[in-house]
């Protein structure tokens, strides 16, 4: 498999426990998370929020009320993908700890489903189309060394 170039801005808003967010996403990691998903080249910014912000975004942009775990902001998808994916970290904590994952184990989960939303991958459209990308997802992540995050 030949992996995708990637432009990468990780950025981190300001809240609290931020540093223990930053010490389990190197740069370095993020970027081979995110180029293991991508079918084109991209330009991704990845943000790292707090509660306030990513409820904030959620209710601007999808009119829910309430913070979720990845939101992703996709412009374009040729020639290459362009787009934001804002994970909000304490929503992140929670799951990771409910489902018995490690904080960077499912950093990278919806670090690779974030960018399979940013080129085109829907998993509200059908229970066929949920079952396709869960697989790929699943797929890439055991590429990158991890367990299937749906068989918990």
């Amino acid at each position: 498999m030949t992996l995708k170039k990637l432009s990468l801005s990780l950025q981190f808003g300001r809240f609290d426990g931020a540093a223990a967010h930053r010490a389990v996403l190197p740069r370095h990691k993020v970027t081979r998370w995110i180029r293991h998903a991508l079918a084109t080249d991209a330009e991704i910014t990845v943000r790292i929020v707090g509660a306030d912000e990513g409820r904030a975004l959620n209710r601007d942009y999808r009119e829910k009320d309430y913070a979720t775990n990845v939101l992703t902001f996709d412009y374009t998808q040729e020639p290459m993908v362009t787009a934001d994916l804002v994970l909000c970290a304490p929503v992140v904590e929670r799951e990771a700890r409910e489902q018995n994952k490690s904080l960077q184990e499912h950093y990278a989960h919806l670090l690779v489903h974030g960018t399979l939303h940013a080129q085109g991958w829907d998993h509200e459209t059908s229970a066929a189309d949920a079952n396709e990308m869960e697989a790929y997802e699943t797929a890439i992540l055991q590429e990158l060394g991890f367990a299937d995050p749906y068989a918990r």
